[in-house]
């Protein structure tokens, strides 16, 4: 007698009375991620070399009247596949002639015959052997990475965008030569691990170390990139849209987030988290309208100058 009852109403749960007052259990943890198996980006290398092929195919360098047959790096054994002498390419590719008629980036065929198509084809043709390995390396260890995570929808816009927006920079730059390359589209990949780490900062457990790391990574690849004879420009420009693009096609949950679907009836949802943060959604943003405006100046400035030649070809 006298004692106080040990139990009191819960209106909250489920409205009766007579209920247990205890706290929400926790939600069920969501389920393990499902990574993505990755056939884009080995799909893209298998092109990067057919297409290496068919420009030494057409190049048929022992037909050159340019020097001999036997000049040829590895004539007896390639035949018409076989190498432009090191004195006409040292990266043990074709001539700059044969690329440009397969669509290397030329300034003045873009700007003035209208050839903007050449703002991708450039991105699936490489200068030498050398040149192509060091691409496919940098494809492998990285692109498939990022499609195992990611899916191959993420990435390959990513892939394409940044080879895009290196070809465009490369495009305002370099006016008098012709370029050729995957590297914009490649260095668009780190730009884009990067911004990956940054919006989903909270997740990552040794942060210091992986952005170090990360950092190293693109530091020499921008070192390799500066050295003469390699259109940097493209690099750069291929970086930066994939670094802005990163934060519009990488963006994860924050850490604790739950779907609904995985959430048991009756629970109050009021304690869910938000799918992402507050920063996340506004480098989404920010970065989404910088590229709007990038490419679309890009566009249209091509657009512009190719108007301007025409009308000074018809008033001539």
């Amino acid at each position: 007698m006298g004692r106080k009852s040990s139990y009191v109403p819960d209106l909250e749960t489920s409205g009766r009375m007579g209920q247990w007052l205890e706290p929400y259990p926790p939600p069920p943890p969501p389920p393990p991620p499902q990574g993505w198996v990755p056939w884009l980006m080995p799909l893209v290398a298998l092109v990067l070399v057919f297409a290496f092929a068919f420009a030494m195919f057409v190049n048929d360098c022992p037909s050159s009247k340019d020097h001999e047959a036997t000049d040829c790096v590895f004539y007896s054994s390639l035949g018409r596949f076989s190498f432009e002498p090191f004195f006409v390419n040292p990266l043990l590719g074709p001539t700059a002639e044969t690329l440009d008629k397969l669509g290397a980036l030329d300034y003045k065929k873009i700007v003035m015959d209208g050839e903007r198509w050449r703002l991708v084809s450039c991105m699936w043709l490489h200068a030498g052997i050398v040149h192509l390995l060091a691409n496919l390396f940098s494809l492998i260890f990285t692109g498939i990475r990022l499609e195992e995570e990611f899916g191959f929808v993420k990435i390959g816009l990513l892939y394409f965008l940044s080879g895009l927006g290196g070809s465009l920079m490369s495009c305002f730059s370099n006016k008098l030569s012709i370029s050729v390359g995957a590297s914009g589209a490649l260095f668009g990949l780190l730009g884009a691990m990067l911004s990956e780490l940054i919006t989903n900062w909270t997740i990552y457990s040794n942060k210091c170390t992986a952005l170090f790391t990360l950092l190293l990574v693109i530091g020499i690849n921008m070192a390799v990139g500066a050295v003469p004879h390699v259109d940097s420009s493209a690099h750069i420009g291929g970086f930066v849209s994939g670094f802005l693009l990163g934060f519009v096609l990488l963006m994860r949950p924050q850490h604790g987030y739950i779907s609904r679907k995985h959430i048991p009836p009756g629970y109050n949802m009021e304690l869910i988290r938000p799918k992402f943060k507050i920063y996340q959604l506004l480098l989404c943003l920010m970065s989404l309208a910088l590229l709007i405006i990038g490419f679309g100046y890009g566009l249209i400035k091509l657009k512009l100058l190719h108007m301007d030649q025409q009308q000074i070809w018809l008033l001539n």
